[in-house]
């Protein structure tokens, strides 16, 4: 990618410091702004620049033109979003008219992180959660300002990210993060009911890797950046070993999803990280 001047919102986060660390190691400027709610200042890498506050205040916040906007920071979790409505609506709705808008003012090309959410359970995924409503009807809207103002875009879809730095505790924890903690702690590991629940589990490298191709290539819609290979809840469970306990279920957890990939695989992306290593691996360690 030609050296560029990049904004990564989310960028203390999970998946946004791990496209931060990427963009610097390649040369390119790169700032963050993050509010910190699931972000945390020990993800901040070194030549990132760190602007503290909510993308619906980018206008105020963001005083320079950047080339490229990597929009990640958006509320992203499927069970808690009944319970947090006002968060998902602030900074998922009001983030995201923000963001388009200082796109369509300063003509900078936005790839926007969507849900694999939209495609699940056969397109009824989408509207069984807040939080994926939000993210499927944000895509949308991108693709609605890509047509009516000429704004440059890309959408991605991200399966199930897992890796070092994923948030592990707490309300936000990532399922992997929870059954690494529950196995350090020698802990059953939790599985909501049915437990047949299928996923696609990728790696943060791979995700990093589709998002560069993504920001230099990419246009348009249905960038799916996922591991084709899928496991049920409960046989990623086994994978770590031990106990099992069984939760109730809950609502919004789709039981299955489309992985999407076909645009991102002719840029020339490849997923390269095993689940079943990285488990292996983990149990190897403790």
């Amino acid at each position: 990618m030609k050296k560029k001047c990049v904004l990564v919102t989310g960028g203390a986060g999970f998946v946004g410091s791990g496209l931060c660390k990427e963009l610097v190691v390649q040369g390119h400027q790169v700032y963050s702004l993050d509010n910190y709610f699931t972000g945390t200042e020990l993800n901040h890498v070194d030549s990132v620049t760190y602007i503290r506050g909510t993308t619906s205040d980018i206008k105020e916040l963001i005083t320079f033109t950047p080339d490229l906007i990597f929009h990640l920071g958006e509320y992203s979790r499927v069970e808690q979003s009944f319970e947090d409505i006002d968060l998902v609506w602030r900074f998922n709705r009001d983030g995201i008219v923000a963001v388009l808008e200082f796109c369509r003012a300063k003509g900078c090309k936005i790839v926007y992180a969507g849900s694999s959410t939209k495609f699940g359970d056969g397109g009824l995924g989408r509207m069984q959660s807040p939080y994926a409503w939000s993210k499927a009807s944000n895509t949308e809207l991108v693709m609605c300002y890509g047509n009516w103002f000429k704004i440059p875009y890309a959408i991605t879809y991200f399966y199930n990210v897992y890796g070092d730095q994923e948030i592990s505790d707490g309300r936000y924890a990532t399922l992997i993060g929870i059954f690494k903690e529950r196995m350090k702690n020698n802990l059953p590991m939790s599985v909501v009911l049915p437990g047949t629940q299928i996923r696609n589990f990728t790696h943060i490298d791979d995700i990093v890797a589709g998002l560069m191709l993504v920001g230099e290539h990419g246009s348009g819609d249905e960038y799916g950046i996922g591991c084709k290979e899928s496991f049920s809840v409960r046989e990623v469970a086994e994978m770590f070993g031990g106990e099992i306990e069984f939760l109730p279920e809950r609502p919004g957890n789709r039981l299955t999803a489309d992985v999407v990939t076909e645009k991102t695989l002719a840029l020339g992306w490849r997923s390269k990280r095993s689940l079943q290593d990285y488990i292996k691996n983990l149990r190897a360690l403790k």
